[in-house]
């Protein structure tokens, strides 16, 4: 199990917080660029075959989970908001949770301030 990933020079682990912009081809031909930003769950497969899955809670706390694979062409631009401190290398627990609590992974340096 991989709990840590290399994308585009960026080292991404489980529990970062990221927004990835994605192609989207409508009907009428157009291709327009969607944003989809949530929390890394899980990493999954070796070299080329890499894949992350991300989560977010959309509107009415549900669920929303995507799996993109890194060399996907769709992929567009992926920035990496917030890193997380988690000591899982899948966060399957996240999915029972509800709004806060969905939200709440540790972050990295949040007890220094103590």
């Amino acid at each position: 199990m991989a709990k840590y990933m290399t994308f585009n020079d960026q080292e991404v682990s489980v529990g970062d917080t990221v927004r990835v912009y994605v192609k989207i081809s409508q009907e009428d031909g157009k291709i327009q660029t969607q944003a989809f930003e949530g929390i890394v769950i899980a990493i999954d497969g070796r070299e080329s075959n890499k894949s992350f899955t991300v989560r977010k809670l959309a509107v009415d706390n549900i669920g929303v989970e995507r799996i993109f694979p890194v060399g996907s062409p769709y992929i567009v631009k992926f920035e990496l908001k917030k890193k997380g401190d988690v000591r899982r290398a899948k966060l399957n627990y996240l999915r029972a949770r509800v709004g806060k609590q969905a939200s709440k992974v540790r972050e990295l340096f949040d007890k220094v301030a103590e």
